[in-house]
């Protein structure tokens, strides 16, 4: 992996190769990653895997038409190679009238800021094998739990850089440790498996694996012999690691080129009243070693904290440089780049504020409801909003978290679930996208 000057020195290189070779502008972009995983099953190793990967991608644009290309080979060789074809490519492309790169007056200027998104700790495959056991220890000493799927620990870091033919040229490298168990309870068809996981920038803020691993087990025997619930309408409680699925939902409808191609069903809804006006959902960028924390976009626009929902209200679209122009309007600093092909838009660490009350107070008027721990398919309508998923969980009766249920579905629309959401206090941020428990009421139950 090279260090961030020399990703950038060979990102420039290549956009003055793309130049030279009769491109009207470019950009460049260098992506890398290495990681090292231990796997262990019942005490025993299972896996250890080392993986490393470069890529450097250019985009050209020439007489309106663009062509991206990429390769693994960064020697000044394959570099010319890549952007001779590149430019010949685009020669043979139609135009594109929304195509080109970012505003130059809206690019990022100035150094970097630090997001201590790097963290120097190295863990080693004894280190990482050490934390692995301790988690599937902790998750297979809860009593009811039969078999492992295993506990895993990992450790990697990544860089990104990227440089334009109009004055951008930016890197930075952001680092990540994980650890997971997964566990069974129980025995023969009345098996019942459950998870837990954490990932963070800096080894120093992952939780204790003991704690993760119990945490997978005490999940996993909660769930033992569910029952099956009755159809109809009722109040609905989602657990915040399937609710932040509800806010990524909302993101998605949310791009601009979503929008653009009238496939949302937001559209016409900019500054609406969406939420109570309890809700706001916050997107910041530049949050001190956020999971999905960035200085700069993939189009080498500055990022900046926003307010997606505020109070309530939807505060407006999340955009690219090509939505942007097909809507009439200014990008927002939340494109993202693969290792090819156009940048897309992405949000970064997303939150919904959390409410006033805990989730006890929450479900305390729940007289027969169903509080949700697991959402199967992907049964959303982007176009519409209609929302139907598969799920388990467990039932909530007299405002209390009552047996084990499954096999059941939960309907609704998303317009009327946002506007009916009300959320607790227990708000935790690990997941990149992050809610506390949530509550809707009046949705379908699909079950008996």
């Amino acid at each position: 992996m090279l260090s961030p000057a020399e990703a950038r020195e060979r990102c420039e290189a290549l956009v003055e190769r793309a130049r030279r070779a009769g491109a009207d502008a470019g950009d460049a972009v260098y992506i890398a990653s290495g990681s090292e995983s231990v796997q262990v099953r019942l005490g025993a190793l299972e896996d250890v895997e080392r993986s490393e990967s470069e890529h450097i991608g250019l985009r050209v644009f020439v007489g309106g038409a663009s062509a991206s290309i990429g390769s693994t080979d960064l020697g000044d060789a394959a570099l010319d190679e890549l952007a001779s074809r590149a430019v010949a490519m685009a020669r043979l492309a139609p135009a594109d009238k929304f195509a080109g790169l970012a505003p130059e007056d809206m690019l990022f200027r100035g150094p970097v800021p630090d997001l201590d998104l790097d963290d120097a700790t190295e863990r080693s495959p004894q280190d990482l094998r050490r934390l692995a056991e301790e988690a599937e220890d902790a998750a297979r000493a809860i009593a009811g739990v039969t078999n492992s799927e295993g506990g895993s620990a990992s450790a990697g870091r990544g860089l990104f850089a990227l440089a334009t033919s109009h004055g951008f040229s930016g890197a930075y490298a952001a680092s990540s440790h994980s650890i997971s168990a997964s566990v069974v309870a129980g025995e023969g068809s009345a098996m019942q498996r459950d998870y837990s996981w954490r990932s963070t920038r800096h080894a120093a803020d992952l939780l204790p694996p003991a704690r993760i691993g119990a945490e997978a087990g005490e999940r996993a025997v909660r769930r033992l012999n569910p029952g099956r619930v009755k159809s109809g309408q009722v109040p609905v409680v989602f657990d915040p690691r399937v609710a932040n699925s509800l806010v990524g939902h909302l993101l998605g409808a949310m791009s601009g080129a979503s929008i653009a191609r009238r496939a949302s069903f937001l559209l016409d809804r900019d500054g609406a009243q969406l939420f109570d006006s309890a809700i706001t959902i916050s997107d910041d960028p530049l949050s001190i070693r956020g999971m999905r924390s960035r200085p700069f976009d993939g189009e080498g626009l500055p990022t900046a904290p926003r307010k997606l929902v505020d109070a309530g209200k939807l505060t407006g679209w999340l955009m690219d440089t090509a939505a942007a122009r097909q809507l009439g309007s200014r990008p927002t600093g939340h494109a993202s780049r693969g290792a090819s092909g156009a940048p897309h838009v992405t949000a970064s660490n997303v939150v919904l504020e959390p409410g006033t009350v805990t989730p006890a107070e929450l479900m305390a008027d729940i007289a027969d409801g169903v509080y949700v721990t697991e959402l199967i398919g992907q049964g959303v309508n982007a176009v519409t909003g209609d929302y139907s998923r598969g799920a388990s969980g467990f039932r909530i009766v007299n405002g209390e978290i009552a047996e084990a249920i499954a096999e059941f579905t939960v309907a609704g629309n998303l317009i009327d679930m946002f506007a009916a959401l009300t959320a607790a206090n227990d708000l935790e941020v690990y997941r990149g996208i992050d809610t506390p428990t949530l509550r809707v009421d009046g949705m379908s139950i699909a079950g008996d």
